[in-house]
């Protein structure tokens, strides 16, 4: 696994970055000097309900869209995915998956959730507060589904294609984080954890930071294609947040991100070692530093759907999202409760108007709100914080900058690229491989600010 790329006479080198998200998975191509030289997207692809993933199909969908992203011209020397945090598989000793994944978001994780946590205890010490969505909830419903004392190991989603194509079962720490069972401060399993929700410590892979070189990418399908390097390499990445955090900090040292999809996550790498989780923030192993990943997540697409059931109101958001409507006088009235995480109803208060585009103007600056006190609190964890970059899908979208302008009292600053995690999941790759390359090309700067 040197670092030397071994180049072809037909092809340019280029490093991946793979991001599998919710609803998208999307791979990018970093050429040497850290340019994006192509890019790729297709739907996550899930189950009839829109729920479990098979692990297997997730693989070979990732796999076309290498051959695709590379086509004639590309060659990968190295690969780094990254993903959803909490989703994962049991496999058996040949590597194969034996449970569907269960994800974060199906319903049937309540349940399970309920049985189990009178037996959690304090949820002080971890790093992530209990809830449906934690990894062990997930653990506990895959040991009780048929055949599967064959287990050898637990991998999660993110990491099922590095651990098929190096061999080698892990987790990476930040998924760790996500499991409800490990600490960051210390790197320690909670055995009594894992235990009550796994069934044995047996389950739980190797640890690798993100970041660091897992193995050799062997693929029989990519090298039929000619599309991967002799000597490529497969690298960590983890949880899709940490990971976009942290090259956004490539870009700008001590920056917080505020990033807008589905959710609004806010994300820094905070240079103070062992931090421990607060009551709105989650924590997570800082990347490629001894310091703590520090990040919220506020729920934003499911608060306007919401509002959106209204058609006069959805009109009027679209309006005001575009930039051809103004919003009212209202953004910081408090007109309207978003729902919080974990399935909070979403309202309007009892005073406010019934004019649609009042209620839109009162749900976007509530939403906006909720993102600058994130931002606060992720702040206040950070020593040398230099700013605050937003990006995400919402950031096309002049009226909201407006909004969010208007309700942090600034203007905003705009990371351009739209797959942030997935560039810096391939910057972690082109690292691990030994080149050199500028973040700031990679995520093509900033616009604003």
């Amino acid at each position: 696994m040197g670092v030397s790329p071994l180049r072809s006479v037909s092809r340019v080198p280029v490093a991946c970055g793979v991001d599998i998200g919710t609803t998208n998975a999307k791979i990018v191509a970093l050429d040497p000097e850290g340019a994006v030289v192509s890019r790729v997207r297709r739907d996550t692809p899930r189950d009839d309900d829109g729920l479990s993933i098979d692990a297997l199909t997730l693989l070979r969908v990732i796999e076309e869209m290498v051959d695709e992203l590379c086509g004639s011209r590309y060659e990968v020397h190295a690969i780094c995915t990254a993903g959803v945090g909490e989703d994962g598989v049991l496999i058996d000793s040949g590597r194969q998956p034996l449970v569907p994944a269960l994800a974060w978001f199906d319903p049937r994780r309540k349940g399970v959730f309920r049985a189990i946590s009178p037996g959690l205890g304090d949820e002080d010490a971890f790093d992530v507060v209990n809830d449906p969505v934690q990894t062990l909830v997930g653990w506990t419903w895959a040991t009780a589904q048929p055949r599967t004392e064959d287990a050898v190991s637990w991998i999660a989603l993110a990491d099922f294609a590095g651990m098929s194509w190096s061999g080698r079962p892990f987790i990476s720490d930040t998924l760790a984080s996500r499991t409800g069972a490990w600490r960051s401060r210390d790197r320690l399993w909670a055995v009594e954890r894992v235990l009550q929700t796994l069934g044995s410590t047996e389950l739980l892979p190797p640890l690798i930071p993100a970041g660091e070189i897992v193995g050799d990418l062997v693929s029989p399908r990519l090298s039929a294609s000619g599309v991967i390097a002799g000597d490529a390499i497969t690298v960590a990445g983890g949880h899709d947040h940490p990971v976009g955090g942290w090259g956004a900090d490539q870009l700008m040292p001590g920056v917080v991100l505020d990033s807008m999809g589905t959710a609004e996550v806010v994300v820094a790498q905070s240079r103070v070692p062992g931090l421990e989780r607060a009551a709105t923030l989650d924590v997570a192993p800082g990347i490629q530093s001894p310091g703590t990943t520090v990040l919220r997540v506020e729920e934003l697409g499911r608060n306007v759907r919401w509002a959106s059931q209204d058609p006069a109101v959805a009109e009027q958001l679209a309006a005001v999202l575009s930039g051809r409507t103004s919003p009212e006088p209202v953004l910081q009235s408090g007109y309207f409760m978003p729902g919080n995480r974990g399935g909070g109803r979403p309202s309007y208060a009892a005073n406010a108007p019934r004019d649609p585009l009042a209620r839109a103007s009162a749900v976007l600056g509530a939403m906006a709100l909720r993102g600058r006190e994130a931002v606060d609190a992720v702040r206040q964890c950070t020593t040398d914080c230099s700013g605050t970059l937003l990006a995400g899908g919402w950031v096309r979208s002049p009226g909201w900058l407006a909004i969010k302008s208007d309700v942090n009292g600034c203007d905003v600053a705009v990371i351009e690229e739209p797959e942030v995690t997935a560039v810096s999941a391939a910057l972690l790759a082109a690292q691990a491989r030994g080149w050199t390359v500028d973040p700031a090309r990679a995520l093509s700067g900033i616009v604003g600010g």
